[in-house]
């Protein structure tokens, strides 16, 4: 048994696919699956069903591959105690961020970090929370950017920063002459949402004290990932969208105008880092929430 079988039988697990699973792992097919099956013949079970399509582990398989998830995290921490040792910053760094933070805060720090750690190698995708979830917890992710998660045993969360809520609002709406509103001042037929699986969607279901069956609109039902869609279907058709304050800092003076803020207590959420909590790149992800931070200070009203 050695560590590169256990890495072939985990991208297996992960792709469902033994040429995907090679591809991934920068081998052949027939070479991935006789290191498999070597492994299967020294520890006399079968790890795969490979009856099935796509590929499943056998229950014994399941609880091998699991260990050996376990093992690789261990010999990656032995790396990276190392290259702590010796002042290395380098290798990989797997990121996900959610839709809503993603084009407003990664265009500040991304160029910064790559400039002064040019042996880090980022690898950004973006995506919603459930997912980040799911791939930090099978170690496709090193971090998440996220606004904060429930409590979930298997991951940490390093706090980055609070940000408030802010309506936007159409000149034909009765809020656009109001200076502060209260979200019960919100009509639901009126409001524009970004569509469901997004964590900022429930937060302002939340908000507003919407149900999960409100209707939205009598004759139209859109549906959007996308905060600036939102915001020009307000400027084209009337209603209201809430927007995060980084996304309120970037909007032109033009479009400020069509901003109203809450009245106070005010509604906010906090951005963080989620990390697996048996992750082992301890210093690159430091190194990455420096960097965040050494933008975010200077939007004034983000850390009160």
């Amino acid at each position: 048994m050695n560590i590169q079988q256990l890495e072939y039988i985990t991208a297996v697990d992960n792709f469902r696919h033994f040429v995907q699973a090679a591809d991934h792992c920068n081998v052949t097919q027939p070479t991935l699956s006789m290191m498999i099956k070597k492994l299967e013949e020294e520890l006399g079970v079968k790890i795969f069903d490979r009856t099935k399509q796509p590929i499943i582990p056998t229950p014994i398989g399941r609880q091998l591959i699991d260990q050996g998830k376990v093992i690789l995290r261990e010999a990656g921490r032995l790396n990276e105690l190392a290259r702590h040792y010796n002042g290395d910053l380098s290798g990989e760094l797997k990121i996900g961020v959610i839709p809503t933070i993603a084009p407003y805060l990664l265009p500040h720090f991304v160029q910064a970090f790559i400039q002064q750690y040019p042996e880090i190698r980022l690898h950004i995708s973006e995506m919603i929370t459930e997912r980040i979830v799911n791939e930090l917890k099978t170690g496709n992710l090193d971090v998440g950017i996220v606004a904060s998660l429930s409590d979930d045993p298997a991951l940490q969360e390093i706090p980055l920063y609070k940000e408030r809520f802010y309506a936007y609002v159409s000149e034909k709406t009765m809020l656009y002459n109001k200076q502060y509103i209260l979200p019960s001042d919100i009509e639901p037929n009126e409001l524009w949402l970004l569509e469901e699986g997004h964590c900022f969607r429930t937060q302002i279901q939340k908000l507003c004290e919407l149900s999960r069956n409100s209707t939205f609109g009598s004759s139209f039902n859109y549906k959007s990932g996308s905060i600036e869609t939102l915001m020009r279907m307000v400027d084209r058709n009337g209603g209201i969208t809430i927007l995060p304050e980084l996304a309120v800092v970037e909007l032109s003076e033009d479009r400020k105008k069509y901003i109203r803020n809450f009245q106070f207590p005010e509604p906010t959420r906090e951005v963080c880092l989620a990390v697996n909590r048996e992750q082992v790149k301890t210093r690159l992800i430091d190194v990455l929430k420096t960097c965040i931070l050494a933008y975010v200070p200077k939007q004034q009203s983000i850390n009160r």
